[in-house]
């Protein structure tokens, strides 16, 4: 007699399986490679080669791929999520620096720091769509929950210009802190948060009236100000915390999104860039550019718990899945 499995027990090994693991991914900008972390055991996986000056990536709807941007390359590779192999690239034009995606996935965006462009890509057929002129070397994007604006920050212009997503025009140029780094939006789309380095400020902006509303500082006991320079900028998923890279502070700065008052400040590695959260939004995970390695921050406690050692001056995180506002 064959062996049969009935429709119950079957739902129930569904139901006990093993979930799949989920790995971020660290781009190592010396270093020319990806760094694998698999997220539940914390351990460095597998390294990937790459092209030259891998920055900015992000990850399709279907997590299953990584686009990745290399800046002396001019170009965009992709990555297979599940085989962890490189499958391919295309041309990105001038210096692509950091990269996002329209919420369905069709659409890519990228920052051109050379040619001072924000450029847009059909992802089924890779062809340009051409794109919209910005201030001088851009490199921040925030795209809004709906999809319809696109914010990209310039570094020399410090300016935060806002896009429409459809018809790729400017709507706003909005001056903000000196040298601007990175932006996010709110869960609820309602405020941007713009990053400025040599400001040392984070910026707030009113989505819709693209005014500057409050401003956060910081002052981090025994360091000088100007060592103090925001560049990364996570806001958890209940929009409740804000965590910003503070660089060569070498810490990361908890806001109180209400408050907009810096509650505290974790000590992480050296120079830290940009972060990422994890899917279940347990751990942020910071990228150390001096240091060589990744620190894991415990959300819930606002501890740091681990440091993992990743490839030469890793810059940004992607993690498939990862808890977004």
């Amino acid at each position: 007699m064959p062996f049969q499995v009935s429709r119950a027990a079957f739902a129930l090994a569904l139901m006990t399986a093993p979930a799949l693991a989920t790995d971020a991914f660290v781009s190592n900008e010396k270093g020319n490679t990806i760094s694998v972390i698999d997220v539940e055991s914390l351990l460095l996986k597998k390294t990937i080669a790459v092209g030259q000056r891998p920055r900015g990536m992000a990850v399709s709807p279907d997590q299953k791929t990584l686009y990745v941007a290399l800046g002396d390359d001019d170009k965009i590779a992709t990555i297979d999520t599940g085989s962890l192999t490189v499958t391919g690239d295309f041309d990105a034009g001038r210096d692509p620096e950091r990269i996002e995606l329209s919420p369905d996935g069709k659409t890519l965006y990228a920052t051109n720091e050379d040619s001072n462009f924000l450029t847009f890509f059909n992802l089924e057929t890779r062809e340009r769509l051409g794109g919209a002129r910005l201030g001088v070397e851009p490199e921040g994007l925030a795209v809004s929950p709906d999809g319809k604006v696109v914010v990209a920050t310039t570094e020399t212009t410090s300016m935060a210009h806002f896009v429409d997503a459809d018809r790729r025009k400017i709507l706003a140029n909005v001056l903000v802190d000196a040298r601007p780094r990175m932006a996010a939006f709110t869960p609820d789309g309602k405020e941007v948060w713009v990053t400025a380095e040599i400001g040392g400020t984070v910026c707030i902006i009113d989505a819709e009236t693209r005014k500057i509303v409050d401003r956060v500082k910081f002052e981090v006991p025994g360091l000088r100000a100007e060592n103090v320079q925001p560049v990364g900028v996570n806001i958890s998923r209940d929009g409740k915390l804000a965590f910003v890279s503070l660089g060569p502070a070498n810490r990361v700065a908890v806001v109180d999104v209400k408050t907009r008052q810096p509650i505290k400040y974790l000590l992480v590695g050296q120079r830290v860039w940009h972060a990422a959260f994890t899917p279940d939004g347990k751990y942020l995970l910071a990228a150390n550019g001096l240091s060589n390695d990744v620190s894991v921050i415990d959300v819930a406690a606002l501890k740091v718990v681990k440091s993992i050692q990743v490839g030469e001056s890793p810059w940004e995180l992607a993690i498939p899945g990862q808890a977004k506002p």
